[in-house]
């Protein structure tokens, strides 16, 4: 069921939602969360999606703003989804025009659920530190950004390193989760041999590939080259140097992954790419600090060693020439390499 409401407000969406719930007997009960969306105009549907597939696994109250034109006189439409237009949710629309482009923590008040943990999701930007932001933010139990949708990946990850609380999440960190879990396994079942370099090639405009590198490097007090590659935003292999060979783990497509390692047979191993609508329901899991995350992005990309960062478009960006400034490594130029994913992918 979907109801349109034009030039409405908060108060009168929140007693159409009791007067649809009264009529239609559609309840509230069982709800674990409010999911706050800051959305684009333009680019909201694949969000809602997302926070749909995620609520058959949390149900929740979906509020989500769809920023419009500020140049546009002040006004505020809804939709209201229920049922089995909403997943197993109950879903809230606003289109903001004019002064209510912007969100803020009064827009949203009246249509919290009472007692529920609060999530707030940034899909498209990352937020910057204005008053309504903050305002939102400090409501929420749980942040969550894509540092992934801008340009410059070291950039970004020093934002919010700068800017960063617990509660604080990034989808760049929950794509490399099944990464994360082979590495660890390998690790666990291989002889025992310190790690000196650990090598992380991928698309350098992809924070997922800096996230990955820190966290391995950061854990096994080893130094990490990036190797940047023009093409999607995505991570394509790790390589693990140690004195008794190389560990390495590359996805080349997007599905199954190969694994090398010193006398052994090469092993495939079954790693998809995480889509969007995965990360969300991982997100909401847990309502609890990140802890790693928090330690790679503030300690660890501090205190990383960094050897090197190649660099096939013979230009780094300022964010990674910053980095590398600040961490003593060297820049080492190389020529590119053809792409195996389309254009326009995120993922890792």
């Amino acid at each position: 069921m979907i109801v349109s409401m034009e030039n409405t407000t908060t108060s009168a969406i929140d007693k159409k939602l009791s007067q649809l719930r009264d009529q239609h007997g559609v309840v509230t009960l069982g709800r674990v969360l409010t999911l706050v969306i800051l959305a684009q105009a333009g680019h909201s549907e694949a969000a809602l999606e997302a926070a749909n597939f995620a609520s058959h696994e949390h149900p929740c109250r979906i509020i989500m703003h769809v920023a419009h034109s500020p140049a546009e006189s002040t006004r505020l439409d809804a939709q209201l989804r229920m049922g089995g237009d909403a997943g197993a949710s109950e879903v809230i629309v606003l289109h903001g025009y004019g002064e209510l482009s912007e969100p803020s923590e009064t827009l949203f008040s009246a249509l919290l659920l009472p007692d529920a943990p609060i999530v707030a999701w940034w899909p498209h930007l990352v937020p910057g530190a204005t008053p309504t932001t903050e305002s939102i933010a400090g409501i929420a139990h749980r942040r969550i950004t894509d540092s992934a949708r801008h340009e410059d990946a070291f950039e970004t990850l020093s934002d919010l390193s700068a800017r960063y609380v617990p509660g604080d999440t990034d989808l760049a960190w929950t794509r490399v989760t099944n990464w994360r879990i082979q590495l660890a396994a390998v690790l666990d079942q291989a002889e025992p041999s310190p790690v000196r370099e650990v090598v992380v090639e991928g698309s350098g405009r992809s924070p997922s590939v800096i996230l990955l590198g820190t966290w391995l490097a950061t854990r096994l007090g080893a130094q990490v080259s990036f190797l940047n590659f023009p093409g999607p935003r995505r991570l394509t292999r790790v390589t693990l140097v140690r004195d008794d060979g190389e560990i390495v783990l590359e996805r080349p497509g997007r599905a199954v992954a190969m694994l090398r390692q010193p006398g052994q047979p090469d092993q495939q191993i079954a790693m998809p790419v995480r889509d969007l609508n995965a990360c969300v329901a991982e997100e909401l899991r847990r309502l609890d600090p990140d802890e790693v995350y928090g330690e790679v992005l503030t300690s660890g990309l501090r205190e990383v060693r960094v050897a090197r960062i190649v660099d096939t478009a013979g230009e780094l960006t300022p964010g990674a020439a910053a980095f590398l400034a600040s961490h003593g490594g060297g820049r080492q130029d190389a020529s590119p390499e053809p792409s195996v994913a389309s254009a326009g992918e995120v993922d890792a």
